[in-house]
């Protein structure tokens, strides 16, 4: 038999070698394993609203930040926010309803704020994706075909196809967080309620999918839906003229951020640069203050929030408002208000949707831009109060200076 004999400085080598890519790995899996399992630590008390930051754990022991204005008896209401933002931007309509008498209740939807945000690749991720089983079947088509959509100027339409399920297999989608956001009412709303079985939505800007979409899920949980300057997604393939062309270099738009944008986030994540941002769907200026710059920076800077952003930029498909619109509860009201200095959504459009039975008004606000309800709530209040008012009596009131007319008899643009 022949002996190998290897020289004991080659075995010392490649010993230290086999360590050092073991050290290696190890410490790649313990990184994957702090950030799948490391959870964003939010400041005890909100500075945009003095109350305490509360935390959930969702499905799959993912964390989610809330908040609760209101005495525990009061109706609830529960606040859905927008893009890039958290529960925080809710810090004016959190304390009117509260004063209000109402149970307000703000969170943070999974991948925003202070909530969780794992790689959308990992197991942990993949497991509450809300698109897991959705499109299974014939009758849950993944693309839905010949929907009537609307235009900028209110009074034509569009016929076309709009692809629902997330081009990268994100699970940071419309449909993920409806089903958080009815997981929340279940479980947290109305948990020890003994008073309520139901709770009413009021949502911002693409928050307006998210709270559809759940009330098309399970309307039996929902009394109705207060909409603040739904989002209609521009960056949606079916939104993009000439489709077929456009989406294919958008689409490769959206990768090179992927692969090369962190830069660019950073460089942006500074609190002058937000402020800059903010002032461009802010009309009233003055609401921009630190506290809003503070409150929505901070946790753009946790770990995962970057991806989060990218994936998002990248969703270009889901649900759409006329689509969602078209098929909603009859019984469940939705009303609408907009801002008629909003630069993002146009009011003709946002008015021509009161042809969907659900709608039963849109209020538009002067001087006001996308975001009504932190820039003039003495201007969103009184009409959010007399929805709620609305849905507890039954009784659809008047209301001054409603859109309730032909949107070519309107001299808005």
């Amino acid at each position: 038999m022949t002996t190998l004999r290897i020289p004991l400085h080659l075995i010392r080598q490649r010993s230290s070698r086999r360590c050092t890519v073991v050290l290696l790995l190890a410490a790649l899996f313990l990184a994957t394993k702090v950030h799948a399992l490391t959870h964003p630590i939010p400041p005890a008390i909100s500075p945009a609203t003095g109350l305490p930051n509360q935390l959930w754990k969702w499905k799959e022991q993912q964390q989610i930040r809330y908040q609760v204005a209101g005495p525990p008896n009061g109706e609830p209401v529960v606040l859905v926010h927008g893009l890039f933002v958290n529960s925080d931007h809710w810090r004016k309509t959190l304390k009117g309803l509260g004063q209000a008498g109402y149970r307000a209740f703000a969170l943070d939807l999974w991948g925003c704020g202070y909530s969780d945000k794992p790689p959308s690749d990992s197991v942990v991720a993949q497991a509450v994706n809300g698109e897991n089983g959705r499109f299974d079947d014939i009758k849950h088509p993944a693309i839905m075909r010949d929907v009537e959509l609307g235009t900028s100027d209110g009074r034509k339409t569009r016929v076309v196809d709009v692809e629902l399920k997330h081009p990268l297999g994100s699970p940071y989608n419309f449909y993920t967080w409806s089903e958080l956001v009815t997981d929340f009412c279940n479980d947290i709303v109305l948990a020890d309620d003994t008073l309520h079985d139901s709770c009413t939505l009021v949502c911002n800007s693409i928050g307006t999918i998210t709270a559809l979409q759940a009330v098309i899920d399970t309307p039996d949980l929902y009394n109705g839906v207060f909409i603040i300057s739904p989002n209609f997604r521009e960056l949606h393939s079916a939104e993009l003229l000439m489709s077929s062309v456009t989406m294919p270099i958008l689409r490769s738009v959206q990768s090179l951020l992927r692969k090369y944008g962190q830069g660019a986030f950073d460089a942006l994540a500074k609190p002058e640069t937000v402020k800059t941002i903010l002032k461009e769907p802010y009309a009233v200026e003055s609401a921009v203050d630190d506290t809003l710059v503070q409150v929505l920076l901070d946790p753009l800077l946790t770990a995962g929030a970057s991806q989060v952003v990218f994936d998002t930029l990248s969703y270009s498909a889901g649900p759409l408002p006329e689509q969602q619109l078209a098929t909603f509860p009859a019984n469940k009201p939705v009303w609408i208000g907009y801002g008629e200095a909003d630069p993002w959504t146009p009011g003709a459009r946002v008015r021509a949707l009161q042809k969907y039975p659900a709608v039963e008004l849109v209020q538009s606000w002067p001087g006001v831009g996308h975001c009504p309800h932190d820039e003039a709530p003495e201007q969103v209040d009184p009409l959010l109060l007399q929805f709620l008012d609305r849905l507890r009596t039954g009784t659809l009131p008047a209301v001054e200076g409603t859109a309730a007319v032909p949107v070519a008899a309107t001299g808005e643009s």
